[in-house]
């Protein structure tokens, strides 16, 4: 029975892939293969070459639209992107800053720069081109990698229901490849028997061919190739099956549960050894207090401070009070424990998880409290020809792949930037050919003659020959050259009328390629000419790439988070333009422990934190690097920013060596006038101090001089005093 829903979930999974490749879809796939094939050079099928080489006609080519291609790629892929996480919580700041380190990492690791140059190559040549976020298991010793992956737009089959221009709204995508079986062996080798008995159809009708090779022509491009593989070690050719992975979108019920964790006998008796040493330990220090404290009561009765009363009294207070301050603290110890001990953690659980959890006798009990909601999960079902190979659920919401479109359509089936051009590049070869096949006829001329009238391997040899003579027989008409018809001027209008329409269509004009006859004459005119001229760009990158390069983030933030949940350290390399490399480094998910031993939650705990990403605008484009250190120069001439900002915009060899001298260059300034405001307050307080010494010398003559005065005053008092005193003694004597 189990075989058979096998059989029939792999069928369900092929009707599926039927019905997304419907007539829309080869259509597109051949108009986007036929704008593939003009920007690879593959301009002419084999068809048109054979009509143009039996004609006589040149088959060359004059490519317009590969270096308007290739220019697009570089204003968009000039930079790799960068994102920003931000925390929801205060808790989640710093675990955010780590997020941009983690994905630059995994950038570095996927190669992302060539990476996203084919990405973006996709989109302009084919229409559409996908990001991949998968994980690779084996990877850091098993520890798992996040890795950003292409998927050919060839191969992925969208619901043709889907009308977002990122396919969220998408009921399923499928991946479709033909592959070896040995192959299939190496990549899934824990399936190695279920691969050996799938058996299927090697079906290569899904519009792989441009709608040039659909006619009766047995003739295909050499750029269109077989399905064929074969055995390396034999040469054998290798059966290839088909190869279906189906996402999709369902909406499945979880449950927030609240457990009591477990307590083991060991860990409570461990517990509760060190509770005890915590309180012998507080009982002992209270006791060293309290014969403190009775030698201090002794002391004082001793010296007659207080009586014997007061003094047993005082002893008995303190060796109640330490009684109840260590039962206090034993009471908390224990409640601490107790709260310890008997620790909650909040689970989200499927269905099928709570069931069995809440069903189980020793897990059931445990269950506090239980919510149930529903929440979209990414469903994984892949396929071997008519074997179901296996299914499982992603972490994610989103679906891992992450399109990026030119021209979104409002269905699946976006358009290229080539598509619009394919028309101009035939018109400027066929104008080409036609100019270049009237200047053939006309230094190869053609004669009319009559038959039997000249030797025709002798005019064939030398009629184009300069200064040849050429003999007829006597007695018929002389040959008659054949002139071409004057070429119309308008083919020389055509073809650099078509050159102007290329440029204006795509926006890449040749004064953005180098072409120095169409370039301004000045230098700010030329600046103007880059910002006018790459805003078709920048609104294609405003409003496709960058909302394909958020929604990356937040796919990729989704599988880094379910991935990286051990703890690891992230080393990224960042290149310097001096050809040093700068290294840092990134932590997450560190273990954090209590004094019991236990691992009570982790540092930078990246699985469950909670941020928002953002992408950074305009990463990726290119910067005129003359105009730029040319802003700052003029920046620091008027003073806006120092010599170190300025420095640091420059491609200088060494100038981290010069940022860190002219820093110490600074400190030295700073301290020398630091040493001279010192000096000049000594010096001020050296003549504040002479000041001082002069009008104290002065003060010290002012003193001595009315001292002596108050002497000479004090002596004539005394004097007067004596001779009142005489004179009244010498009146009594006369009385």
């Amino acid at each position: 029975m189990a075989r058979m829903n096998n059989k029939k979930k792999a069928g369900i999974v092929k009707s599926l892939w039927e019905r997304a490749n419907g007539a829309a879809r080869r259509k597109w796939q051949s108009v986007a293969q036929r704008s593939h094939e003009f920007y690879l050079n593959e301009q002419l099928t084999a068809e048109e070459m054979k009509n143009l080489e039996e004609s006589g006609m040149p088959t060359f080519i004059i490519n317009r639209i590969t270096p308007v291609v290739e220019m697009m790629k570089f204003f968009v892929t000039s930079n790799s992107p960068r994102w920003q996480a931000v925390g929801t919580e205060g808790s989640d700041i710093d675990i955010a800053a780590v997020h941009s380190d983690i994905a630059a990492y995994c950038w570095s690791l996927s190669g992302g720069k060539s990476l996203f140059a084919n990405i973006i190559q996709d989109s302009l040549t084919k229409g559409v081109g996908y990001f991949f976020v998968d994980v690779e298991p084996d990877m850091d010793r098993g520890m798992g990698e996040v890795i950003l992956k292409r998927v050919d737009p060839f191969d992925v089959y969208v619901d043709p229901m889907s009308r977002d221009q990122l396919f969220r709204d998408a009921s399923y995508i499928i991946i479709k490849k033909n592959l070896p079986k040995r192959h299939l062996e190496e990549m899934f080798p824990d399936h190695k028997r279920k691969i050996k008995k799938a058996t299927g159809s090697n079906d290569s009708s899904s519009g792989m061919f441009s709608e040039r090779d659909l006619g009766q022509s047995e003739i295909i491009d050499p750029i269109n190739i077989g399905d064929e593989a074969y055995d390396p070690t034999t040469g054998d050719q290798e059966e290839v099956i088909d190869l279906y992975e189906q996402y999709s979108k369902e909406k499945l019920p979880y449950y927030n549960v609240v457990i009591k964790l477990p307590v083991t006998e060991k860990r409570a008796k461990t517990a509760k050894e060190l509770v005890d040493a915590k309180i012998q330990e507080y009982s002992a220090e209270k006791q060293v207090e309290v014969k403190e404290g009775v030698q201090k009561i002794q002391m004082a009765l001793e010296s007659g401070e207080i009586i014997e009363e007061r003094a047993q009294l005082e002893m008995e207070k303190m060796q109640q009070a330490v009684s109840d301050d260590i039962e206090s603290y034993a009471q908390e110890l224990y409640a601490n424990l107790d709260e310890h001990l008997s620790k909650t953690e909040t689970i989200v659980m499927s269905e099928k998880e709570y069931l069995l959890t809440k069903a189980s006798s020793q897990m059931g009990p445990s269950i506090v409290d239980a919510v149930r909601f529903y929440d979209t999960r990414i469903k994984v079902c892949c396929v071997i020809g008519d074997t179901l190979l296996y299914e499982y659920y992603l972490a994610n919401t989103e679906y891992p792949l992450v399109p990026i479109c030119y021209t979104y359509t409002g269905s699946p089936y976006p358009m290229s930037a080539v598509t619009p051009l394919v028309g101009k590049q035939q018109e400027i070869n066929k104008a080409h050919q036609i100019m270049l096949h009237n200047a053939n006829l006309s230094s190869n001329l053609r004669w009319a003659y009559q038959e039997g009238s000249i030797d025709e391997e002798e005019w064939e040899k030398y009629s184009s020959a300069p200064g040849a003579l050429l003999k007829y027989r006597q007695g018929f008409e002389s040959p008659t050259p054949i002139q071409p018809m004057a070429i119309n001027n308008a083919f020389y209008t055509i073809t650099q009328q078509g050159k102007s329409d290329i440029e204006y269509m795509s926006g890449i004009y040749s004064a953005m390629q180098g072409d120095t006859s169409s370039q301004h004459e000045t230098y700010r005119g030329m600046l103007a000419v880059d910002e006018h001229g790459t805003r078709r760009i920048k609104a294609w990158l405003q409003t496709m790439i960058e909302p394909s390069l958020e929604h990356l983030g937040s796919v990729f933030a989704e599988t880094a988070q379910d991935t990286y949940q051990a703890q690891k350290v992230f080393r990224i390399v960042q290149p310097q333009a001096d050809d040093s490399n700068e290294e840092s480094s990134s932590r997450i998910n560190v273990p954090l422990y209590n004094d019991f031993g236990d691992v009570i939650g982790k540092w930078n705990d990246y699985a469950s934190s909670k941020f928002d990403v953002r992408y950074v605008g305009g990463s990726t484009m290119p910067v005129n690097r003359w105009a730029l250190i040319e802003e700052y120069f003029k920046w620091f001439q008027a003073g806006l920013i120092d010599d170190i900002a300025m420095l640091g915009e420059t491609d200088i060899r060494n100038k981290e060596e010069i940022v860190e001298r002219k820093s110490l260059y600074a400190q030295l300034q700073q301290q020398v006038e630091q040493m001279k405001e010192e000096l000049d307050m000594k010096d001020a307080n050296v003549q504040t101090l002479q000041r001082q010494l002069v009008q104290a010398g002065i003060k010290g003559r002012v003193s001595a001089a009315e001292a002596d005065i108050r002497k000479d005053v004090y002596e004539t008092k005394a004097q007067q005093k004596l001779l009142r005193n005489q004179r009244k003694d010498n009146s009594k004597k006369n009385e």
